[in-house]
């Protein structure tokens, strides 16, 4: 473990309420080191001509068009409402 401490490493276990052996944190601090070298190698990359970008496909919108369409009338939709009042389904209170 060149990057990450032992005591780092029990700062964030602690951070998430995780409890880990002395033996899992040595673990886990080779893996994360591992993990830290296989992304500063992107470091390496030449990105000058790159444009930033947030995704590396275009971005569109798949959803449909909204059309005006009827909806059910109001009795329709509170016919199987087990409770209701002035036109509105009625459910118990969660607020005091």
């Amino acid at each position: 473990m060149e990057r990450i401490t032992e005591e780092q490493i029990r700062h964030v276990a602690e951070l998430a309420r995780l409890e880990l052996k002395d033996e899992e944190i040595r673990h886990f601090g080779e893996q994360l080191d591992k993990i830290i070298d296989a992304a500063q190698q992107l470091n390496e990359l030449d990105t000058e001509n790159v444009a930033p970008t947030s995704h590396v496909l275009d971005v569109r919108n798949v959803l449909r068009d909204d059309k005006v369409k009827p909806s059910l009338p109001r009795e329709e939709a509170l016919k199987n409402a087990p409770d209701q009042q002035d036109g509105q389904i009625r459910v118990p209170s969660i607020l005091e």
